[in-house]
């Protein structure tokens, strides 16, 4: 990895993110420079990575593609809006976000023969209601939600551009990501993470109907390796998309229950877990159960994941505690 990004020019867009920062720790030991981009008004968490940039500007402005992307190797990103709600309520301001960056960043790279690696965080949730899993890279695309319908949009423009030559890139499309970091700013992201926080505080935890979805959840360190293994093996990525999960399965009710029974032991009390009905408005993607079949990203660039759900739950409720010691 060191040899292969060393001397690296590396933008990370969202780069005061979730996925960024824990990017930024895999990075830290490399020689490369860093420039995190996030929008105006971002406060950017202190990283150790000595050749870090931090920079904020609107990436829905054509002009800021330009001025950023002059002598950049790889590009990871990573600046989306996250909720399905959100999408739902506003579909254009979500294109505006989550598909017209993509676009016009790539359209630059075209116009002045940059040809940099670009590796976008898709969502798992692309191919929509599956019914069988685990689900591999031939499931069948069918989204159910404007959120995925622009994430799986922007996707098919970068894999176009790298069927043109004009760019490198692939796809890495995400299941459910938990882990040490700062908090999602969409509120039906990150639900394990809420959860972890809601047990430290004492607060009960929330699980809609009896919490039988299954869902695959892969912790973000991970996720981070998977995004820089990508990079340094774009030879045989190139052009593709793959999926990151766990490869294991767990019903929310498991896994909430399991973040209620890791808690105990670090605080001496367990919070009381609660089943609620869901609400009206609730998104038909919530329904899903989902599993990743990561063969295939594992032939490609030899990762696979490392942590399990019991340690990755034990590390995160060790980082929030920390976080919480800090500040009181």
């Amino acid at each position: 990895m060191k040899n292969s990004l060393s001397g690296k020019q590396i933008l990370i867009t969202g780069g005061a993110g979730y996925l960024a920062n824990n990017l930024l720790k895999l990075l830290a030991d490399i020689e490369c420079k860093v420039i995190r981009l996030d929008r105006p008004g971002t406060t950017f968490e202190m990283v150790s990575h000595p050749q870090t940039e931090n920079v904020t500007a609107d990436i829905r402005e054509p002009d800021v593609w330009e001025q950023i992307l002059k002598n950049v190797d790889v590009v990871f990103h990573f600046a989306a809006q996250t909720s399905v709600y959100v999408a739902m309520e506003n579909p254009m301001a979500d294109f505006q976000i989550n598909v017209l960056p993509m676009l016009r960043m790539i359209e630059v790279c075209r116009r002045q023969v940059w040809k940099p690696i670009i590796l976008f965080s898709g969502t798992a949730t692309e191919v929509g209601l599956t019914s069988k899993w685990p689900v591999d890279e031939t499931a069948y695309e069918d989204p159910v939600s404007i959120y995925d319908i622009h994430k799986l949009s922007a996707e098919k423009y970068l894999k176009h551009y790298v069927r043109e030559g004009f760019v490198y890139g692939a796809v890495l499309r995400l299941a459910n990501v938990y882990g040490p970091g700062p908090r999602s700013s969409s509120g039906d992201r990150g639900v394990l993470n809420l959860m972890m926080r809601k047990a430290i505080q004492g607060e009960p935890l929330i699980i809609y109907g009896d919490g039988c979805f299954v869902r695959d959840y892969v912790f973000v360190e991970d996720v981070a390796q998977a995004f820089v293994h990508t990079a340094i093996n774009i030879g045989n990525a190139n052009g593709k998309h793959y999926l990151v999960g766990s490869g294991q399965g767990h019903t929310l009710a498991e896994a909430i229950n399991l973040v209620a029974d890791r808690a105990a032991l670090k605080i001496g009390r367990r919070p009381q877990v609660l089943h609620v009905e869901p609400p009206r408005t609730i998104s038909s993607i919530e329904s899903r159960n989902f599993v990743a079949n990561t063969a295939r990203l594992t032939e490609a660039t030899g990762w696979r994941p490392r942590v399990d759900l019991v340690l990755g739950i034990d590390r995160t409720l060790d980082y929030f505690l920390h976080k919480r010691m800090e500040t009181t």
